[in-house]
C-alpha cells in the first residue's frame, strides 16, 4: 500500500469517527425535530388503552424536546402479544416507538403464556396513566353483603373467560383464602355480566371502580351493589373500607401469590419502549410523560371524560416489572396450576 493511500484511508476513518461522535452527541431537540413518534396500542378501538393511547399521543409532543409529531396506532392481536413481540423485535430503537400494552404483559410471561417472545423486563417502561382499581360486587339482593359472607355463602359470580379477572379472581381467592365463589362461564364481556347480576342470574360481577363509577353512578347511589373486594395489593384512596386482595389468604405464600395477580393493576395503563434504548432518549420519554401528566390540558381533558387517573413516573414502574420477575417459581407454578384448572 502507497504511504499517500494509507494517508487517505486514516483520514477517512477520523471522518467515520467524527460522524459517529457527533450522532452520538446530537441535541434531543435536534434529534426529534421533524420527525415522527409512533404511540403503537395492542388492543382494537373503543377500550380504555385505546382512550389513554390516543389521549397521550394528543399531548405528549409539545413536552418533547423539538416537538416532534405524535401519532397513535392500532396493532392488535392476540391480547397484545403481538405489539409486545413486535417492540422487542422490530420497532426502531432510537426513541420513535412506544406502545401501550396489557396491564398483564409481565404476569403472563412470568406464567409462561403461549406466544410471549419478550421479557418484560426489558423493556423500557415510560410511565403509566393510571392504575386500574377492579372490583367484585354484588347485587343488593344477594345473601352476601360483604367479602367475609364469600366464607359461608356460595356467590355465584359471571365469568368472561378463563384469562379474565372475572374468573381469575374467584379461582385463586377459593383457593388462596377459603371462600365459596361458583363462576358462572360464558359472558362475552362484563356488560353483559352486570345485565344478568341486575336480573338475578348471578349474584356478583367484576368490573373496574372507574367504569362503575361514570356509567352506574346510580348503582353507588342507590346501594343497589355491594362492594365485596378490590383486586389490588392494598386498599385504595378511593375505597378505603373495601378489603384488597392483596391483604388475604390464608398463609404468607397465599398473600404473595393473591399480590402478583393484582399487582397488574397497579400497572395499569401504562406506555412502554422497545429494549435497548439509549439512556438519554428513555430520559427524554420519561420526562416528557412525567411533564403531560402536569399539563392542564391533559387534565382537563381526563375531567371531561371521567377518566381514572393515577400517574406513576417510569422509574417507580420498572420497579413493579422487577418485583414480577422476581416472585419465587413455585408461587408462579401454583398460581399457573390454579388458573388452568376447569379450562
Amino acid at each position: 500500500m502507497s504511504k499517500h493511500r494509507a494517508l487517505r484511508i486514516i483520514s477517512a476513518l477520523g471522518l467515520f469517527g467524527l460522524a459517529a461522535t457527533g450522532a452520538q452527541a446530537q441535541s434531543p431537540e435536534s434529534f426529534y425535530r421533524g420527525r415522527t413518534v409512533s404511540i403503537y396500542i395492542g388492543f382494537g378501538g373503543g377500550g380504555s388503552y385505546d382512550f389513554y393511547g390516543h389521549l397521550i399521543a394528543r399531548h405528549i409532543g409539545k413536552h418533547i424536546p423539538g416537538n416532534p409529531t405524535v401519532v397513535a396506532q392500532s396493532m392488535p392481536g392476540a391480547g397484545s402479544f403481538k405489539l409486545a413481540n413486535w417492540l422487542t423485535s422490530v420497532a426502531p430503537k432510537d426513541g420513535t416507538a412506544m406502545g401501550i400494552v396489557s396491564q398483564a404483559a409481565a404476569l403472563e410471561e412470568a406464567l409462561g403464556a403461549p406466544g410471549v417472545q419478550y421479557k418484560a423486563r426489558e423493556f423500557n417502561w415510560i410511565g403509566r396513566a393510571t392504575s386500574v382499581i377492579e372490583i367484585m360486587m354484588a347485587w343488593h339482593t344477594a345473601k352476601a353483603k360483604t367479602f367475609d359472607d364469600a366464607y359461608t355463602t356460595e356467590v355465584m359470580i359471571g365469568g368472561t373467560g378463563p384469562g379474565s379477572p372475572s374468573e381469575g379472581y374467584p379461582k385463586l381467592l377459593n383457593a388462596a383464602a377459603g371462600t365459596k365463589f361458583r363462576i358462572i362461564a360464558g359472558y362475552p364481556a362484563s356488560a353483559e355480566v352486570l345485565l344478568a347480576m341486575e336480573k338475578g342470574e348471578v349474584d356478583a360481577a367484576f368490573t373496574s371502580f372507574g367504569s362503575l363509577s361514570a356509567y352506574r353512578q346510580d348503582w353507588l347511589d342507590q346501594k343497589k351493589v355491594n362492594l365485596l373486594v378490590q383486586g389490588t395489593v392494598a386498599r385504595t384512596q378511593e375505597l378505603p373500607h373495601v378489603p384488597a386482595v392483596g391483604e388475604l389468604g390464608k398463609t404468607p405464600e397465599d398473600r404473595r401469590m393473591l399480590q402478583l395477580y393484582a399487582s397488574t393493576a397497579d400497572i395499569g395503563r401504562s406506555f412502554i419502549a422497545p429494549p435497548g434504548l439509549p439512556p438519554e432518549r428513555v430520559a427524554v420519554l420519561r420526562a416528557a410523560f412525567d411533564a403531560t401528566m402536569k399539563d392542564p390540558e391533559f387534565r382537563a381533558e381526563v375531567i371531561r371524560a371521567k377518566a381514572e387517573f393515577h400517574p406513576l413516573p417510569g422509574a417507580e414502574l420498572q420497579k413493579l416489572i422487577e418485583q414480577v420477575g422476581q416472585t419465587p417459581p413455585e408461587i408462579i407454578a401454583r398460581m399457573k396450576g390454579l388458573l388452568q384448572a376447569g379450562k
